[in-house]
């Protein structure tokens, strides 16, 4: 047999590839056709379809084109509408999807390009699809499915809802499509994230040692040791090796503590990785935490106002009532920066979801025209408050108070600042809940005395 030279695809080029490839099914040879599609809001992925006419079998799939992202990413939705329904989905390899009202998590499985209709018909085929066995085995696991299957397709017909659901995925590589009207409500959040260890090693961007579980770059960046000991005097450069979370080789973070006028002491940290360029600054803040959270407004009305310095923390949301803009905590992380680079970072991050990085639209082949006006319309009223053609506020909303906005004298009337009461999800998001700072001694006292008795009663 001659051997079949390899089918190099280029992303950028359309058109349907053809290939030869062996059945699963039977064993016999079917073809494979793999599409290079651009999806707007996104990037670029491979459409498969494998079909075999000896057997019949056939089978779909979606494959990332691009590269696994510098941090993972994870989606939240709220379903409020029958329209939700239609949202464009792209679940890649690694994502994991919970329906989180329902407590159901689907495991990663083959890419998948669909919408929240198609993700939810899926999960409730695969459910059924093994019920007929379940009703002579396992009789109470059979009536706990019915009950699932019967909550997803009533979620389908309009009932019940607001449902929310979740896409975790740590390449980075997940999707679920925003719209504009997205970011003056919460229904819609965006957050990335830094990988694990063991996530870089589930990706296969670091070998884990078959002996002990560990990598060997993980125990060089150990070896460095931590800050533990060491007196951190203002204005140093501490520099600590860790693992880069994009290739999981060994980088350093430069840490510096800085004093930031009328607020507090915070940690500047930028990362470098000399193997992939991976690169990233961030702001930590600490202390006590307050009984309650704060809310600065600030009106911005001159272009003088964006050059005011502005820390927006890890926990801070950043709201726009004029702008119509709402990010959640976590999307950007800790910054401390100018209200213009600030709406600069948002604005580059937005932009690169929603369009291409050429600026074109991605493929421009399922965004409508209505959704591409409302779109447009956004960012030229984004673009305009960076550039100060227009009047508008920014409210930063930290529930630990670690956030600010520099006032240019005593008393300035365009900052405003408030503390407001913590919401129970807020609480609960932050862990706060769970600590307790008084009389925790009595209770770890408490606690040994009952385990020693009960040592001694068990001997």
């Amino acid at each position: 047999m001659a051997t079949q030279e390899p089918l190099h695809i280029d992303p950028s080029e359309l058109g349907v590839y053809e290939i030869e490839s062996l059945c699963m099914n039977c064993r016999d040879n079917g073809i494979t056709k793999i599409l290079p599609i651009k999806i707007p809001h996104f990037k670029d992925v491979l459409l498969e379809s494998f079909n075999c006419d000896k057997c019949g079998f056939h089978n779909r799939t979606v494959k990332d084109a691009g590269q696994i992202q510098e941090k993972g990413t994870k989606y939240r939705f709220r379903i409020e509408t029958p329209q939700d329904f239609q949202r464009q989905v792209v679940r890649g390899d690694t994502g994991v999807l919970r329906i989180e009202d329902l407590e159901l998590e689907t495991p990663p499985a083959p890419g998948q390009l669909t919408n929240l209709e198609g993700v939810f018909g899926k999960i409730i085929s695969d459910l059924e699809a093994d019920q007929p066995a379940r009703k002579e085995a396992q009789p109470d696991m059979y009536k706990a499915v019915e009950g699932i299957t019967a909550q997803l397709r009533g979620y389908l017909e309009g009932k019940n809802l607001p449902v929310t659901l979740s896409l975790d995925d740590p390449s980075g590589n997940s999707f679920i499509e925003p719209s504009t009207n997205d970011f003056s409500n919460s229904k819609y959040t965006r957050t990335d994230y830094a990988r694990t260890h063991a996530q870089n090693v589930q990706l296969g961007l670091v070998a884990e040692d078959a002996e002990d579980g560990t990598d060997a770059n993980q125990d060089n960046a150990e070896d460095g040791g931590g800050m533990d000991g060491v007196d951190i005097v203002d204005g140093e450069v501490y520099e600590l090796p860790t693992e880069c979370p994009a290739c999981g080789k060994p980088c350093t973070v430069n840490m510096k503590k800085t004093k930031i006028p009328h607020f507090k002491e915070v940690i500047i940290m930028a990362t470098n990785c000399d193997y992939c360029g991976y690169r990233t600054s961030d702001v930590k803040t600490g202390g006590e935490v307050p009984e309650k959270g704060r809310r600065i407004t600030l009106q911005v009305k001159t272009k003088e106002d964006l050059s005011r310095d502005i820390l927006k923390s890890e926990t801070c949301a950043l709201k726009s009532e004029t702008l119509g803009l709402e990010v959640h905590a976590g999307t950007l992380g800790g910054r401390f920066t100018t209200v213009e680079g600030l709406l600069t970072d948002v604005r580059d991050q937005l932009h690169g979801q929603i369009f291409d990085v050429d600026g074109d639209l991605a493929g421009g082949d399922s965004m409508t025209a209505e959704t591409r006006c409302k779109w447009n319309a956004f960012f030229d009223k984004l673009n305009k408050a960076i550039n100060a053609e227009v009047e508008f506020d920014i409210i930063l909303e930290d529930p630990l108070a670690n956030s600010f906005v520099q006032e240019t004298r005593d008393n300035d009337p365009q900052v405003k600042s408030e503390d407001y009461e913590r919401t129970p999800e807020e609480m609960e998001e932050l862990g706060l809940n769970d600590i307790k700072t008084e009389g925790y001694e009595q209770d770890k006292e408490t606690v040994a005395a009952k385990t020693n008795g009960e040592e001694k009663h068990s001997l």
